[in-house]
């Protein structure tokens, strides 16, 4: 199905300063895909809550189980594919971005909560799956059992029968048991991988604050050097203007002396 691609929000023109068209476009081209497998997961999320009204009741069936299987299957992929794209995401955004970095925020948000709501619900399917297991059909053959004359014969034929269900219950009661439990989702691995993203995240935050710290700190002792060299600068010069001062008095006074003497 074509997509156009989607903001997600509205967000900063692809040509700002410090964001590539390139990088613009894989930026979208990530939040797109974040976007349509999280709006996918909600619609799986209304798939197994329609099969849970049906397993365990008349309407249950083999198909019922087997689109829960394939629901399931495609659903989790997506969701391990989603941490990946959100993580891309995270690195493409510059520290600086903080628009951009919301919307990520928003992305990762509605993620975590969409894969939460589907996990609580597959846990809820494959408890009431592994509740009302479906049993294999076994067929009878009432032409055989209609032709035999002998009774005892009938007998061992049925017993026959019967271990053969039995088995064939034990083998898919344990084939079904592992299937539904294979389809769970880990979910521990899926907020282990988002909480390792926020960790990273973190450490480079800290890392920048620090740096911004050093440049205030720099800032701030550059300021106070300014200052002193002002105070010097004006110190310097009033000490010049009382020199040049001093030396026009002492000026007036040698010509005024020598004007007298050569009056004399």
């Amino acid at each position: 199905m074509n997509r156009q691609p989607q903001t997600y929000g509205t967000i900063s023109s692809p040509t700002d300063v410090g964001f590539s068209d390139r990088i613009a476009t894989q930026f979208n081209s990530y939040t797109d895909n974040v976007v349509t497998n999280i709006y996918t997961i909600n619609s799986s999320i209304k798939t197994l809550e329609n099969a849970l009204k049906l397993i365990g009741t008349k309407k249950d069936s083999h198909g019922v189980r087997n689109k829960v299987h394939v629901t399931q299957l495609s659903t989790n992929q997506i969701a391990s594919v989603t941490s990946k794209d959100i993580h891309k995401l995270k690195q493409l955004v510059a520290k600086k971005d903080k628009q951009r970095q919301l919307q990520v925020e928003k992305l990762e948000g509605n993620f975590k909560d969409a894969v939460g709501r589907y996990h609580t619900l597959q846990k809820a399917v494959a408890e009431k799956q592994k509740s009302h297991l479906l049993v294999p059909s076994v067929s009878v053959d009432e032409s055989e059992q209609g032709n035999s004359d002998d009774y005892e014969k009938q007998m061992q034929v049925q017993k026959t029968r019967e271990l053969a269900f039995e088995q064939d219950l034990l083998q898919e009661r344990e084939t079904r048991v592992r299937q539904i439990e294979s389809d769970i989702l880990d979910l521990n691995q899926i907020m282990r991988d988002l909480g390792s993203l926020v960790h990273e995240q973190g450490e480079n935050i800290d890392t920048i604050e620090n740096s911004i710290d050093r440049a205030a700190g720099n800032v701030e002792e550059g300021t106070e050097q300014l200052v002193k060299a002002a105070s010097y600068q004006r110190s310097y010069r009033k000490k010049l203007c009382i020199l040049v001062g001093i030396a026009v008095v002492i000026a007036i006074a040698l010509i005024i002396i020598l004007a007298v003497e050569l009056k004399k």
